[in-house]
């Protein structure tokens, strides 16, 4: 089945996702071992991913926790060295470790603007250079990235975050470019409003959201559930023919501007 071209099984796969203690990353881990896959998880406290291996082994599948820093370059190549060594191989990895912080860009300081740049787009690409290496003994993989609409729109006060994610969108279509030869395919999604521990800031002024729900098609914000199907499509059979795509999960909202 996990060969079948039209097959949205991730059966037999081996997936390493950053960022997953929580919120996005947590969803997506948990969705791929719904869809068959061993995942081996990361953040930067092991102690953080308690809930998410909990959940993991109550689907029955394999797991291993991992505290990465993936601004950290020697970090990147050893949690991807440890995932192979204790799954096997590496079939796919998501680049889900992010950081923003809201701040006027003319108080944006060359520390903020190094720590979220490092974390978002940096991180993600030493993290797919050592995933790739490892996906070639394997005959390639699949790596999604998690994009943002600011990846595609301009956001006050975001500068450095959205700077971050539009470079990762030029990173996302360039590996794919060059790594298709490789049988690697690079893909994203790019998340709509979601509330997360990351967003909360946002959540927290009531004239913020009902502004934003008018932009919004679908007319709601996105639940958590309605991302891993859009990341294990990308990453599974049914998209062999798909890479360099980034694909909105936002109820229609970069579609209505």
């Amino acid at each position: 089945m996990a060969n079948d071209p039209i097959s949205f099984s991730l059966a037999g796969k081996k997936a390493l996702v950053t960022g997953a203690s929580r919120g996005i990353g947590q969803a997506l881990a948990i969705g791929f071992a719904r869809a068959g896959a061993d995942v081996a998880i990361a953040a930067r406290s092991k102690d953080s991913l308690a809930a998410t291996v909990a959940q993991i082994h109550a689907l029955g599948r394999g797991h291993l926790a991992l505290a990465m820093d993936v601004s950290q370059v020697s970090q990147c190549t050893e949690a991807v060295r440890l995932a192979v060594h204790s799954m096997g191989s590496l079939d796919i990895l998501v680049n889900n470790a992010g950081v923003e912080q809201v701040c006027p860009s003319l108080e944006v300081d060359e520390r903020l603007w190094d720590h979220i740049l490092d974390t978002n787009l940096k991180g993600a690409f030493f993290a797919s250079r050592a995933a790739a290496k490892a996906m070639l003994v394997g005959g390639g993989g699949a790596i999604l990235n998690i994009c943002s609409l600011t990846s595609e729109v301009g956001i006050p006060t975001a500068v450095p975050y959205g700077s971050s994610k539009t470079g990762l969108l030029g990173m996302t279509r360039a590996l794919a470019a060059e790594w298709a030869s490789l049988g690697i395919r690079v893909n994203a999604i790019a998340p709509g409003y979601f509330r997360t521990a990351m967003t909360e800031v946002f959540y927290q002024d009531d004239v913020w959201q009902r502004t934003m729900l008018q932009k919004i098609p679908m007319g709601r914000f996105g639940q958590l559930d309605d991302l891993p199907g859009a990341a294990i499509f990308l990453c599974s059979p049914a998209a062999q023919y798909i890479t360099g795509v980034c694909l909105p999960v936002d109820g229609g909202f970069l579609a209505s501007i």
